[in-house]
């Protein structure tokens, strides 16, 4: 590990926030990684092949390799040592078994928990999933997901980390509107990943968006008076 004292000194010169992002060659990942990049944040993108990493570093993004379902805790919280936050945007993905939701959705999530508090990483943001508040109890593969993410859910809750959960609508890939609807409860609807990246970047701005599950879809309110909103 670097140390955290020269990891701040390094960051207090070259960038303005250091953040870690888990599963960084997601769709919604990658918009975020895009967008903290351009604003002058240093991203480490945390990938399990390194046949991506020329995606990330376009991106703008540092790639680190590392598998979140294989590797150990330690390697996990080598990645992110010195980092100001961590955002899990992981996931087994469309077509994965239910064995993969248990090991990706949920157990990845863990892991990355336990590397935050090894190195003192103390704000930890999740991409969740409306419906984990009250998954379904059959045997269809996207209960299975619902329920891992709420179990991932619960995991954070506990964690005494500075934590934010998210849970989006139905992801789309239209154009972001920058607008939005967020709120604790919020009706059913789409939203656009960039703006859910656009929404993960303002919560990463916000540390008073600590302790919330909040719930997001497309709306009428541009993104960051959404949440200044929900914090004032």
């Amino acid at each position: 590990m670097t140390g955290r004292r020269a990891s701040t000194a390094f960051r207090m010169k070259t960038v303005r926030m250091d953040v870690g992002v888990a599963g960084a060659h997601g769709q919604v990942a990658r918009r975020l990684t895009r967008r903290l990049a351009s604003r002058g944040d240093r991203v480490r993108g945390i990938i399990r092949s390194a046949h991506q990493a020329d995606d990330l570093r376009q991106d703008g993004g540092e790639p680190i390799v590392v598998d979140l379902e294989q590797a150990a805790v330690a390697n996990v919280a080598e990645a992110i040592d010195g980092c100001d936050a961590v955002v899990f945007a992981a996931g087994a993905g469309p077509g994965s078994g239910a064995r993969r939701k248990e090991t990706v959705d949920y157990g990845a999530a863990v892991k990355l928990i336990e590397a935050t508090r090894i190195v003192g990483v103390s704000r930890y943001v999740m991409v969740s999933s409306m419906g984990a508040d009250h998954p379904p109890g059959d045997d269809d593969v996207f209960s299975v997901y619902l329920r891992a993410k709420a179990r991932a859910d619960q995991a954070l809750v506990d964690s005494g980390l500075g934590w934010t959960i998210l849970r989006p609508g139905r992801l789309t890939d239209d154009q972001g509107t920058g607008t939005v609807m967020l709120d604790e409860h919020v009706d059913r609807g789409d939203i656009p990943r960039d703006d859910v990246a656009a929404v993960l970047a303002a919560v990463l701005d916000t540390p008073r968006t600590a302790g919330r599950i909040l719930e997001v879809v497309s709306g009428s309110t541009p993104i960051d008076d959404a949440v200044v909103r929900l914090v004032t």
